[in-house]
């Protein structure tokens, strides 16, 4: 009864291509930016700011640009922490080198130069698929983690190639607080989450879907798929360079090449996998997944040791954190394979016919 369209008519284009076409959608939407972006600076602290809320909108938002290139093009990337570190680093050097520059085309800049490096290293998809094209961008890892060590002038001759993020500058207000820095991630985020959500539902992310689906047949229909497949490489490289400046300038302050390890890479893969491949809203609750839940142990397991007198140590619970991460992990995938994205749709569907059996 909640969450049923009926009566809901569409009478004109725009309204039946709208992003949320549904009344509840767009209330519930409403009510949750007015939530994060006014109650909560109110009521958090500065440990939710700076351990919690800030990276998982910096790691949602790279996992949403590695789900436009995975999720939606179908071309397998292992190579995400390679172009969050290009744009971290152009980052830095664009605010560092250029007086005055102000930080969001910085920003923009940034993913501009992650977005070529991307599509540098997509220029194998034309040629092969698959692990194989894994295996190619995996290489990109490697590749930029190493030109960023080796190469000191990006790190303003550091002999450790370690930057520290310049002081950030949003027309006249400083951004120098953990609230003002989570505000200011999040207007970023929740822009460029819209800008994808409406470039998965045009020609071009239709494209993209055609050649994830079937590449031949899309040829056969027209669509170019060197021009579909660099463009996914060069959007996601864009989001996860964006991601890996606010990575550097709002979470960690100051960053080295090893910090974007292959590791990394595979934590972005994870968060889609788990929240759902070829799902916008997937991203965010991958990212959720992923880092809220090894800090929900933390805090749970120790206690519960203690209340129940075992013979625990503090290596011993934190194997077992390991454990009943990866466990939770193969559950999840076994039990919905298409991830919490998948789980949340079934339950909206569940709602429109409730109380009513189904």
């Amino acid at each position: 009864m909640l969450y049923r369209e009926a009566g809901q008519f569409k009478t004109s284009y725009f309204s039946d291509s709208q992003v949320f076409p549904i009344r509840q959608d767009r209330i519930g939407m409403a009510l949750l930016l007015a939530v994060a972006f006014v109650v909560v600076p109110l009521v958090g602290s500065t440990y939710w700011f700076s351990a919690i809320l800030i990276p998982f909108l910096v790691f949602a938002l790279a996992a949403l640009g590695l789900n436009i290139l995975t999720g939606y093009a179908g071309q397998l990337s292992l190579g995400s922490a390679a172009f969050m570190a290009v744009g971290a680093y152009a980052a830095y050097n664009f605010q560092l080198r250029i007086t005055g520059m102000p930080i969001v085309l910085s920003l923009l800049l940034a993913g501009g130069c992650a977005a070529l490096v991307g599509v540098l290293f997509g220029l194998p998809s034309l040629r092969i698929k698959g692990f194989y094209l894994a295996v190619a961008t995996l290489a990109a890892q490697f590749f930029v983690v190493w030109v960023l060590t080796k190469f000191s002038w990006f790190s303003n001759d550091s002999s450790s190639g370690v930057i520290s993020a310049p002081k950030i500058d949003f027309f006249g207000i400083a951004i120098n607080t953990p609230v003002k820095k989570y505000l200011f991630v999040l207007a970023i985020v929740c822009v460029m989450a819209m800008l994808a959500k409406n470039l998965v539902r045009s020609s071009t992310g239709r494209a993209w879907m055609a050649v994830r689906d079937m590449d031949v047949a899309a040829e056969v229909i027209g669509i170019r798929l060197m021009q579909s497949k660099l463009q996914a490489f060069a959007v996601s490289s864009f989001f996860c360079g964006v991601a890996g400046a606010l990575y550097a300038f709002c979470y960690l302050g100051s960053v080295e090449p090893d910090g974007f390890s292959l590791d990394l890479s595979f934590r972005i893969l994870f968060m889609i996998i788990i929240g759902g491949v070829g799902s916008i809203l997937g991203a965010f609750l991958g990212s959720a997944f992923i880092l809220l839940l090894p800090i929900f142990l933390d805090n749970v397991l120790p206690p519960l040791a203690v209340l129940l007198h075992l013979p625990f140590t503090n290596a011993t619970v934190s194997h077992i954190q390991l454990m009943l991460f990866g466990g939770l992990i193969i559950f999840f995938l076994i039990v919905e394979p298409h991830g919490l994205a998948r789980l949340w749709q079934i339950a909206k569907e569940k709602l429109r016919l409730w109380p009513f059996p189904h």
